[in-house]
């Protein structure tokens, strides 16, 4: 009960937390130039039906006023309608949302394959040469944004080596999507028993996992160096090392007490992602939200602006939930914090 209470304290919190979200992103939105009603009704339109169509939208509104009837909507569980797709928000969001949640999910299991052995090994031997190959790619790999190694790995992958498959989208052109179960291409074709459009999805979706493996990769094995160096020097390290345990049943222990922070960096990581890999998806045609979220802000679409701004908040708030779940699993101790 007590983990219950703990948790259902956190859970209160997300309510006025998306709300601040909800506020500020209308506003900072509505800063941006552009307006939809030219861009639905077209350049020919006159200024007569402009006007009618900015009227009938609530445009013509001040904009807190606005606000309050967007407001109204969302406790609706609406979130408007995109003119682009001329489909509910809602419901773009849900057939987009799954490609972004399996990119993001791949991408940070690489991005945790590499840097949390990486980074034990590295904490363990601060003075090693393993230590000073981490330096290097913590360097290296943190310096790059993320579309610009895409773009590098889509040159030397593709067009220089011809091993990966052109950055098309989440499918190539000759393979049909499988049946929807999930959203997710490889696993729904992997349900359906269909092993060719699951090697072709898992072909497509190579280089834009490898892209947020290697890059988020650092804040990975920077976060894990740093906890177990810190616990180098707690006692029951030194107790088992004068006791002659092998090195790797003592870094076992080691990684085991540095679990909580290291958690908390992965969640922290994985609700950045599903905001920020807008540009990745760009760049490989994915057809996420991210992209549909791009397309919207060019295009002054604010329903699905905002609808995608406060989806990717109410998975970084889950996700966050979740992480409070297993810390407070690992390490009882901060259930009074």
């Amino acid at each position: 009960m007590g983990l219950l209470s703990y948790l259902g304290k956190r859970l209160l919190f997300a309510i006025p937390q998306l709300f601040g979200i909800a506020l500020v992103a209308f506003f900072l939105l509505k800063l941006i130039p552009g307006d939809p009603a030219p861009m639905m009704l077209g350049p020919l339109a006159t200024q007569e039906a402009v006007d009618k169509l900015r009227h009938e939208m609530g445009l013509d509104q001040p904009v807190p006023q606005q606000f309050v009837a967007y407001l109204g909507q969302l406790l609706h569980g609406d979130l408007g309608r995109s003119w682009q797709t001329t489909n509910p928000v809602l419901v773009d969001l849900a057939q987009r949302l799954p490609a972004t949640l399996e990119l993001v999910t791949l991408g940070l299991l690489v991005a945790i394959a590499i840097g949390l052995p990486f980074g034990l090994a590295a904490g363990r031997k601060p003075h090693s040469r393993t230590a000073r190959a981490a330096d290097g790619f913590s360097i290296g790999a943190g310096a790059v944004p993320d579309f610009w190694l895409a773009l590098v790995l889509i040159f030397l992958f593709y067009s220089a080596f011809h091993w990966a498959p052109p950055p098309v989208g989440r499918l190539d052109f000759a393979t049909l999507a499988p049946d929807r179960i999930t959203g997710s291409y490889a696993l729904d074709a992997l349900l359906r028993g269909d092993l060719e459009t699951f090697r072709a999805a898992l072909s497509q979706m190579v280089l834009p996992v490898l892209t947020l493996g290697l890059v988020y990769s650092v804040p990975v094995l920077n976060m894990t160096r740093v906890t177990v160096e810190r616990l180098n020097e707690s006692d029951f390290v030194r107790f088992a090392d004068a006791k002659g345990l092998r090195p790797a049943r003592v870094s076992g222990h080691v990684l085991r007490n540095a679990l909580p922070s290291i958690i908390t960096i992965i969640g922290v990581l994985y609700g950045t992602l599903v905001g920020s890999v807008v540009l990745v998806e760009v760049v490989f045609a994915w057809g996420g939200a991210g992209q549909y979220a791009v397309s919207a802000v060019l295009n002054a679409d604010i329903n699905a602006s905002l609808g995608f701004i406060l989806m990717a908040a109410v998975v970084s708030l889950l996700v966050h939930l979740v992480v409070d779940f297993i810390t407070v699993a690992l390490d009882p101790r901060t259930r009074t914090q």
